[in-house]
């Protein structure tokens, strides 16, 4: 009784949905800015800062698809704590990056620099869409072709094909007695 009081609308119900939607997308939206903790805050803002943009640039080696400042990854703590680390020895944001690129590979950088060995990287799904489409147009125009190349039926084989298609209408005609019956044959090697 007191849920149907409560819905006793359509209009109430619709506006308590979307207050209980809006109320998910807020709490989903918030979520990456949980990752960082309070105990890895820097106490100076503007080195802070540059730590978050740098944490922005890191991949988590875990997660992969997550920078290490939305990932609540233990290895991407650590990641963002060596971060934090080499901001405070003095560090500029090139030689961060240049020592965890040294140390874990180009793949800890979100975004792959542009070298020879990133190139399938770069330029593979532009690659990958062009061959495509080219071998779409290549398969059209062989179908159109192929349509083009048929030559009309001639006058005999047209009269050969309304045979057919009259043959094919045409009840069965009643067997004569005169007409032998046939009778199924066995297949070869069945019982």
């Amino acid at each position: 009784m007191l849920l149907r009081t409560f819905f006793s609308s359509c209009h109430d119900a619709k506006r308590i949905w979307r207050a209980f939607a809006a109320l998910l997308l807020t709490l989903a939206l918030l979520t990456p800015a949980l990752a960082v903790e309070p105990d890895e805050v820097m106490k100076d803002p503007a080195l802070e800062a540059r730590a978050r943009e740098l944490s922005k640039e890191l991949r988590c080696l875990v997660c992969q698809n997550q920078s290490i400042d939305d990932s609540a990854a233990t290895l991407a703590r650590d990641l963002r704590l060596l971060v934090r680390e080499r901001i405070a020895a003095g560090d500029s944001d090139r030689q961060v990056l240049d020592y965890l690129t040294s140390r874990y590979g180009s793949f800890v950088l979100l975004k792959p620099p542009m070298k020879p060995a990133t190139y399938l990287l770069w330029f593979g799904p532009a690659l990958v869409l062009v061959l495509g489409g080219a071998g779409l147009f290549v398969l059209s125009r062989r179908r159109a072709a192929a349509t083009a190349a048929t030559a009309p039926l001639s006058e005999d084989e047209r009269l050969r094909l309304a045979a057919l298609l009259d043959d094919a209408e045409a009840p069965p005609a009643a067997a004569s007695p005169a007409a032998p019956v046939s009778r199924p044959r066995k297949a070869k090697g069945r019982a």
